[in-house]
């Protein structure tokens, strides 16, 4: 009972999580649960380090207390499992013990992973659990940031009132996913680029000058170099050179 005592606080009491969640539908037959983030890592170094859950895992939703106990094999009919160490003072010879949080049933390396299974406190009821986490280069990021989301659909009969256990479930998982965030770092805002700086050689305010540059297009049918002459004389008709003078910089 410890774990679901410890869901139920940690989702009613809420926690500051960089992971955005929602519960997107919710009825007396279950409830659908969406939680993203964005993290500054390849889908490739997202899903290795979400294939690692010690790493990650919160503790405090574990059955033994240590998230290093957590493993994940991400193949077909793989576990989501932990490890259960023999406690202190078991007798001789017994074993450890384990348990299967989820199992997975659709694993494509760096851009899906589907697991079923009841989480938490829902282990111990009549219901479907489907978690499906997808993984999707940030757009403009040239794949060095991902877009994570989980997807965790309930359905069935369960003990517990949709409306508390939905918002409990919710925030926990957010607070999961913001474990991994802080692994593998959060997407940072793009620095404000500088403005270019404002050209201080003097421009001519004659008005021919103005007439003749904006009249000025290039001819495609010439070559390079009568291109690039054609260029050079509206530069000199734009910028006129005084007598016996160089402007800087040319």
């Amino acid at each position: 009972m410890r774990i679901v005592h410890l869901l139920l606080a940690a989702g009613l009491a809420g926690s500051a999580v960089s992971a955005s969640a929602e519960v997107t539908l919710k009825n007396d037959d279950g409830f659908v649960s969406r939680v993203t983030a964005e993290v500054a890592a390849s889908p490739a170094e997202a899903w290795k380090a979400l294939v690692t859950p010690s790493s990650w895992w919160n503790a405090q939703h574990t059955f033994s207390g240590d998230a290093a106990n957590m493993t994940l094999d991400a193949n077909a009919n793989g576990c989501f499992c932990e490890k259960l160490p023999v406690p202190k003072d078991a007798p001789a010879g017994q074993k450890p013990g384990s348990v299967m949080h989820m199992r997975v049933v659709y694993a494509e390396p760096y851009r899906a992973l589907r697991m079923v299974g009841g989480l938490g406190p829902l282990q111990s009821e009549a219901v479907n659990g489907t978690m499906t986490v997808t993984f999707k280069p940030v757009d403009g990021s040239g794949g060095k940031a991902t877009r994570i989301l989980w997807e965790y659909v309930v359905g069935g009969f369960m003990r517990y009132k949709s409306d508390m256990i939905s918002g409990a479930v919710d925030k926990v998982l957010a607070g999961q996913l913001d474990g991994l965030v802080k692994l593998l770092g959060p997407v940072q805002p793009a620095a404000d680029k500088p403005e270019p700086a404002i050209a201080t050689e003097p421009v001519s305010a004659e008005p021919q000058v103005a007439e003749e540059n904006s009249s000025y297009t290039p001819d495609p049918a010439r070559d390079e170099e009568a291109a690039g002459q054609s260029v050079k004389s509206a530069l000199d008709k734009l910028f006129p050179k005084k007598d016996g003078e160089t402007p800087a910089g040319r």
